[in-house]
Order: C-alpha cells, then sequence, then structure tokens
C-alpha cells in the first residue's frame, strides 16, 4: 500500500507499508513519545525490548503482521500495526502518533487505511488496550464510525472494532475527508497570494491573459508575475524565478511550455507553494503527479481554462477568458473549457453569477468529488453545475452527491462515461449496462439533475434560482395564443407533468374576466384581447387554484396589447413564462424562455428535485441470509457457476427459488424426475450455452421416464462433448415473467436491472436500472420503471417482487465476486414469486476500497 491523503489541516502525507529501512525512524518515533501517549503496555519496557519488538513488527517474514505509516517531508509522523491473534480474522491492533501531530487526524487516517487493508485480507474484528489515562487515543478508537466495544479494567481499556464497514461509518469517514478536502482547497478557491509562471509579454499569449485578468480583476491578494525576459507583464513586475519571488505564493498558475511543467512544479513545491493550477496542455501526467504529490500540493489540470472566484474578499480570475466572472451563486467545475465558457457567458446574459468556476482538464489530483465537498460547506454557492466526461470515482461522487444534493440542487451535463460497461457480454442484463444507463441510475439516485445540453442547464438554473418547489406535478398553462397553449400543455404532458383539472369556482371567475370566445378550460386561452392587467388577475386566480402546483404562462404582443407584464409571481407554488424568441429575466425574477418546450422541461427538473426530496431514504434490514455459505461457493472460481451451485447461493440470500437437480446420466434424471412426482423441465447444461431456448436447450413439461430418457438423449446428440449435465426441474406455476440481473463494473459497482422477462425479454428494449445498494424507492423505482411493469406486475403480489430485488441488490453488494446474474424467468403470481431459472459468472474480486480516504497517484 503507498497512498496519498489529506490530513484535517488541509496538508498532504504518504501512508504506506513499513520494513526493515523504517526500523529507525520507527524508534525515534516511540522514544520521542510522552509516557501517557504509550498506550500499549509493552512500550513502557526496556529499550532492547522495545528495540526487538519494533524489528519484528517491520519482518517480511510476518504476513499476519501489518505496519502502516504516515510519513510527511522524510519524517514518519505516525503509525499504526495489527497482528492477527486468533485464527485469521481476528487482529490486536497498535497505534503511535508524534505528539506534535496528534491534532491533525493522523491517528484516525491510519486505523482507516489499516482496517481497510485488514479487511480485504479477511480480517473481521480489531481489539487494543488503551491505558486509561490516554482519553486521546481513547477517542480516537471510538470516533472510528465502527461498530465499538469498551471494556474498562483497572488502568485499561479493552477496546474491539468491528471492520465491517457500514452506512454510519462511511458517513463519518466522507464527513472527515469533506473537512480535510474543504481545507486543502483553500488553497486554490481563496489564495492570499498568487504568482502566474510564464506570463508572456504578447497580449496573445495565454499567460498574459491570466495575468491580466487577475490584475484587471482587482485580486484582493498578492500578485506576482515569473518572466525571466521581462521586467513588467500588464503592469506587474516580473520576477526571473519561482525562487526569487519576496515570498512563496499559496498558488501558481503555470503557463509554461509542457516539457517545463514538471520542472516548474518541482521549484514551486521546494519554494512552499501550496496549490498549482497548470494550464499548459500535453504534459508528462506521471513527472508532474510525481512532484506534486512529493511537495504535498494540491493539482487543477493540467490542460485547463483555471479557476475563479467572486466573491469580494477574493476576486479571482484565474482564467484565460475573454470576461470576468460575474458574481454569483452558482459553482461550476466542468472538465471542459469551452463548456465553462458557454455556461458563463449564457449566465452572465440572464444575470447570473458564478461564485467559483473551476476547469478541471485532465484532472489529474482535483475532480468534481473535491468541489462538491468545497460547494456544500460555502455559503456563497447555493446551486452547483457539473460538466463530466470520466468519472475518477463514480461510487465516492454518489455518495457525496447525495449528501450535498439534500441541501442544494446539483445538475450535471450528460457526457460520454468513459469505461463503465464497456464490455462486451452475451447476457441480457450485461448487454443493457451501457455507459449512458450506469451514468443516469447514477445521477438518479444521488439526486443529481441531469440535462443534455448548455441551454437545458441554463433553464434549469434560471427556475432553481428564482422560483419555489412545487407541491406536486400538476401544471395550468395560462396563454393570450390558444395554439401556443396547446403546444406548453403538449410539452408538459412529454415531460411526465400532469394537467391541472381547474375548479369550477376557478373557471366561472375566469369568465367573468375573459371575452366569451375564451377558454377556461385548462389551458386557458384567454384570447389576445385582454390587457396586462386582466393577464395578472387570471394569473391569480389560476395560481389560487388548489389543483395547481405551478403555472406556466404563454404570452406573445398584439396590436391590442402585451400582457408580458402582467406575469408575476405566485405565493408557494412556480410561475415560467413562455415569450417566444425571448429567453430572459422578467420582474420579479419570473423565468422567461423562449418556447414552450424550454419552459416545460424547466418545471420538470424543479418537479424532479421536488420528488428527489421527498423521497424515502430506507434500507431495509433483511433476515436469512448465509453469507459464509455464500462465500464458499464463489470463493476461488471463475465462470459460469453450475445450476445447482446457482440454486444453492441464491438459496443463501433467501431469494425464493424453484429449485433442481443437476444429473449427469439418464437414469439419474429419470430418478429426479420420479422423486418430484411431477412434470419437469429439463435444460442443458453445455459449454457456450448461455441463451438455452434459443439454443435448444430446454424441454418443457416433460412426463414419464421414457420421456425424460428421451429428451436426455437428445441433449446428448445436439450437444455432444460440450454436454456437462441436464437440470431437472419441477415445472413452476404460470404467471407474468420479470428479468431481474446484475452486472457489476470495477468503478461503478453492482448496476441492478429489471425488464420484461422469459421469452420476450429479446423482443423489447424495456429496462429499468439501478445501482447497489438499493433502497425501498430504489427498488419501487425498479419495480415500476420499465414501460410494461403495469402489464407484468397485473395481479402480482409487489411487495414479494420488491424483497427479491432487494436481496439481489445485497448479494451483488456482499460479493464483489459477482460479476454478472441473470434471474430469467422470476415467475409472479398473487401469492408471491419464484425463481425458475438464473445464471451466475463469477471471477475472482480484486480489494478495492472506493471509500477510503486517498488522493491520486501515478
Amino acid at each position: 500500500m503507498n497512498a496519498a491523503a489529506l490530513l484535517t489541516d488541509g496538508s498532504v502525507v504518504t501512508v504506506r507499508e513499513l520494513g526493515p529501512d523504517d526500523v529507525s525512524a520507527l524508534l525515534e518515533l516511540h522514544r520521542g513519545l510522552p509516557i501517557e501517549d504509550q498506550y500499549l503496555r509493552f512500550f513502557s519496557t526496556s529499550p532492547r525490548q522495545l528495540e526487538d519488538f519494533v524489528e519484528r513488527m517491520v519482518s517480511p517474514d510476518s504476513p499476519h503482521h501489518v505496519v502502516l505509516g504516515a510519513y510527511r517531508d522524510d519524517r514518519l509522523l505516525g503509525a499504526a500495526s495489527y497482528v492477527v491473534v486468533r485464527q485469521t480474522d481476528f487482529a490486536e491492533v497498535a497505534l503511535v502518533v508524534s505528539h506534535a501531530e496528534q491534532v491533525h487526524g493522523v491517528g484516525t487516517l491510519l486505523l482507516e487505511h489499516l482496517a481497510s487493508l485488514a479487511r480485504g485480507r479477511g480480517v473481521r474484528r480489531f481489539t487494543a488496550d488503551v491505558l486509561t489515562i490516554n482519553g486521546r487515543m481513547l477517542r480516537v478508537f471510538t470516533s472510528m464510525g465502527l461498530v465499538t466495544s469498551i471494556v474498562p479494567d483497572g488502568e485499561v481499556v479493552y477496546v474491539e472494532l468491528v471492520l465491517e464497514p457500514g452506512d454510519h461509518y462511511l458517513d463519518v469517514v466522507s464527513e472527515r475527508e469533506s473537512r480535510a478536502d474543504v481545507a486543502s482547497l483553500t488553497h486554490v478557491l481563496r489564495p492570499t497570494s498568487i504568482a502566474v509562471i510564464g506570463a508572456g509579454r504578447s497580449p496573445d499569449s495565454v499567460g498574459h491573459a491570466v495575468l491580466r485578468n487577475l490584475a484587471e480583476g482587482d485580486f484582493a491578494g498578492d500578485l506576482y508575475a515569473v518572466n525571466p525576459h521581462a521586467k513588467s507583464v500588464a503592469g506587474v513586475d516580473c520576477h526571473t524565478s519561482v525562487n526569487e519571488l519576496p515570498e512563496a505564493p499559496e498558488l501558481a498558475v503555470l503557463c509554461v511550455p509542457a516539457k517545463a511543467v514538471p520542472a516548474v512544479a518541482e521549484e514551486c513545491g521546494r519554494r512552499g507553494v501550496r496549490a498549482l493550477v497548470v494550464i499548459s496542455s500535453g504534459v508528462d501526467a506521471e513527472e508532474l503527479l510525481n512532484a506534486v504529490r512529493a511537495h504535498g500540493m494540491r493539482l487543477v489540470g493540467p490542460n485547463c481554462l483555471g479557476v475563479s472566484t467572486s466573491s469580494p474578499g477574493v476576486r479571482m480570475n484565474a482564467t484565460f477568458a475573454a470576461h470576468s466572472t460575474l458574481p454569483g451563486h452558482i459553482g461550476l467545475v466542468t472538465q471542459s473549457g469551452g463548456i465553462a465558457i458557454g455556461v458563463q457567458e449564457e449566465l452572465r446574459r440572464l444575470g447570473l453569477g458564478l461564485s467559483n468556476l473551476v476547469s478541471t482538464g485532465d484532472k489529474l489530483d482535483i475532480s468534481s468529488n473535491d468541489l462538491l465537498m468545497w460547494w456544500e460547506h460555502d455559503q456563497d454557492t447555493r446551486i452547483i453545475a457539473l460538466y463530466l466526461e470520466s468519472f475518477g470515482n463514480p461510487r465516492k461522487f454518489a455518495r457525496v452527491a447525495r449528501r450535498v444534493a439534500a441541501t442544494k440542487p446539483v445538475l450535471a451535463i450528460r457526457a460520454a462515461t468513459s469505461e463503465a460497461g464497456q464490455r462486451a457480454a452475451a447476457s441480457h442484463t450485461a448487454s443493457t449496462a451501457t455507459p449512458s444507463v450506469t451514468r443516469d441510475a447514477l445521477f438518479r439516485q444521488a439526486g443529481v439533475i441531469a440535462v443534455g445540453s448548455v441551454p437545458e442547464l441554463t433553464d434549469a438554473v434560471m427556475a432553481l434560482s428564482w422560483q419555489p418547489l412545487p407541491g406536486g406535478r400538476s401544471v395550468a398553462v395560462l396563454s393570450n395564443a390558444g395554439g401556443l397553449g396547446v403546444l406548453a400543455a403538449d410539452a408538459c404532458v412529454r415531460q411526465g407533468l400532469q394537467m391541472a383539472t381547474l375548479g369550477e369556482e376557478t373557471r366561472q371567475a375566469l369568465a367573468q374576466l375573459v371575452p366569451p370566445t375564451a377558454s377556461v378550460q385548462n389551458p386557458v386561452d384567454t384570447t389576445a384581447v385582454v390587457d396586462e392587467k386582466t393577464f395578472a388577475r387570471c394569473l391569480d386566480l389560476v395560481g389560487a387554484d388548489p389543483a395547481v402546483d405551478s403555472v406556466i404562462t404563454v404570452t406573445v404582443p398584439t396590436a391590442l396589447g402585451e400582457p408580458t407584464g402582467g406575469v408575476h409571481n405566485v405565493e408557494g407554488k412556480p410561475v415560467l413564462a413562455v415569450r417566444t424568441g425571448q429567453t430572459e429575466r422578467l420582474a420579479g425574477d419570473v423565468p422567461c424562455y423562449a418556447e414552450p418546450a424550454r419552459a416545460a422541461a424547466a418545471l420538470a427538473r424543479l418537479v424532479e428535485r421536488a420528488d428527489w426530496l421527498t423521497r424515502p431514504r430506507e434500507f431495509a434490514r433483511l433476515n436469512r441470509i448465509d453469507l459464509d455459505t455464500a462465500k464458499a461457493i464463489v470463493a476461488e472460481k471463475e465462470g459460469w457457476l453450475p445450476p445447482d451451485e446457482v440454486m444453492t447461493l441464491l438459496t443463501a440470500f433467501g431469494l425464493p427459488v424453484l429449485g433442481g437437480t443437476l444429473t449427469t446420466t439418464a437414469e439419474h434424471a429419470v430418478a429426479a424426475q420420479q422423486a418430484y412426482d411431477a412434470p419437469v423441465a429439463l435444460k442443458a447444461v453445455a459449454d457456450d450455452l448461455l441463451h438455452k431456448s434459443k439454443g435448444g436447450g430446454v424441454e418443457l413439461g416433460v412426463v414419464g421416464a421414457a420421456g425424460v430418457a428421451e429428451a436426455f438423449r437428445a441433449f446428448q446428440e445436439r450437444f455432444g462433448d460440450r454436454l456437462r449435465g441436464v437440470f431437472v426441474q419441477p415445472m413452476a406455476s404460470s404467471g407474468r415473467e420479470l428479468l431481474v440481473g446484475v452486472v457489476t463494473d470495477e468503478k461503478f459497482g453492482p448496476l441492478v436491472v429489471t425488464g420484461l422477462g422469459g421469452v420476450d425479454t429479446d423482443l423489447l428494449d424495456d429496462r429499468a436500472a439501478a445501482l447497489a445498494p438499493l433502497s425501498t424507492a430504489d427498488a419501487d423505482d425498479l419495480l415500476h420503471g420499465f414501460r410494461t411493469a403495469g402489464h407484468v406486475l397485473a395481479g402480482a403480489n409487489e411487495a414479494a417482487v420488491r424483497e427479491v430485488l432487494l436481496r439481489v441488490a445485497e448479494l451483488a453488494g456482499a460479493l464483489p465476486e459477482v460479476v454478472e446474474l441473470d434471474i430469467n424467468p422470476l415467475v409472479l403470481t398473487d401469492q408471491g414469486c419464484v425463481v425458475v431459472d438464473a445464471r451466475v459468472r463469477v471471477a475472482p474480486a480484486r480489494n478495492i476500497d472506493p471509500f477510503l480516504r486517498r488522493l491520486r497517484t501515478t
């Protein structure tokens, strides 16, 4: 293990396994501790005993004894170790931290990494003996977030930690990471001094543009320029090198040629620079990141537009954009500089500004995960907008985004997802797990509002910035142009909104205001002759109707009047306006759109957010799970499991399995049929036979010994040496058929898929998908999210099907070895459901902890 990670003060340390070369550093660490910090009783033994113990700790011949250390600037700040003391799943843990570093979270970080490493090697519990006088060390253990047992015994407290990372532990780790991230990003987004390195004299150069933007934007801190060939650039005095600067700048912006970037980054690190923004493209990523990590710096880029902060205390525009950032409440992070400029300019036109703009470019270090944590705590930011072309750690992104979205809207422009699901696979489930399906499932469950373009993003931001969330999906359309009102109603329906039925009292009141030729049904057509005041009164009536959750107004100017001036806010309900050809901000902060479809789409985003905020968050607690049996089945195996093991695996997770017998001879198959004393289904188990029905590997309703023997021999003739056996099952009761599947991506984790099952699976591309783990609300989305769900579930026991989905997700999460699972069909009846056929493909699991606190390394 060798990882870079952040302490609570935002500084970077390296966590790695220690070896014989680290003995002297360990001894020096131990000898420098006051007695109250030596919480293990053996630390008070003789110096020779301590040396012997330390040497044994780091011996490569001690496979059950692991030591991790945290280094900064070649100095060991702390060490944590475990030694297996009971079988292979129980270990005693020890922890020492330099007295000067005990307030920065070194011990907690080391324990997190040690627990993750131990968990991956089969250790389930840690024990520790802490001296009662060492209250600080005791708090380190008890604040971990793991299930803890504490037993005082005289001068010693016995502590036991269960290493299973439940939701509470992951929340606690994420909160610690968030605090550390915010501290480190202060050097990037709120620096007190900046140096632009490579600030050219030519106004056409990138470095010149960045320096000019900082100078003309009146950056609140100290501004320096580095150019060995100029005395000043853009009115800023130049220095020949970073070493010649009067102080170490907190942030350095690198605009030098690509080949020079690693060396300049190294120079910055030695000088004491805390963060870099690398504008240059074509940089050697490994060399750059090595320099950044060696000196504990944070990095934006390379190949990026830059960063900006609009708050009055900073006023930083370290970009080469043509215009400065308009102050505002929107945080924007994008991999594309062009997207950043496009969003910024469109928002500027509408009078909306940014709190921060961060162009991550190649995002070697700082990513959207970091920025989400920053904006979660930033009071200047009320809305967050993202453009992501790839996910570095999507599971961590999902967890962080879900937490942030609970308090601030998070929007994302859809873009191609890089690696997820790009795997050729033959099963129905795997073919469904395309990058877009996986990405959209992640966004939906995390509460991220996904849009398809820059205009859609700005349309949604307008609505979210200026209007309240609706209380439901019902909308009223009020128009002075009947045709446009109809188009608005159609657009609302396409977006999944509902046209409200106006009450009789509302319709009568409207009829008193508008001409007889007007329509007082929804959509309401006031006709083109009404004036501004009449239109405003109509809006009051429609907005006050209890059946209406939101209103879209559509107005066009005529020779008889311009009713747009009558558009205003309605208390507690969103109002969105449409004025053909005009996207603008009306009086009272009413967003106005150029066409009905855009207004309807923006309103649908408001509804989406309102629905997500009221969505249940509970995760069901499942019983009847035999995890030990399940793990034994998948251990050290690769490929498709035989059907009898599949059924045993599913049964171990409490799934309702029909069962069956794997037979290898005709006589064995006959005996199985006779034991069931009922018609049976025979299914061939043959090499390369994934789709049994298509491949002629299924015989249904077989009765009698002769029929079974004949079917068995037919399989032998059809598949020859490929035949490995025949699975014999009793015939299942008839019912609707559902597909339930899982495909696991190394980065995104397990994706659970539902859809039409049985022989109809291939006829319709009709699926719903969600990433595990599933909340009960996620399971309901899967249950009802495909088009034919109403037909499939008609008369079915939905509670039983929901439990199957939750148990399948639990299986996928608990067994990373299961890379693909197909239940097809799951037969539904009014009494329950039963798994009739299933396939499971396994592969050795890699020990990856997506929630471990660490920074990217080469």
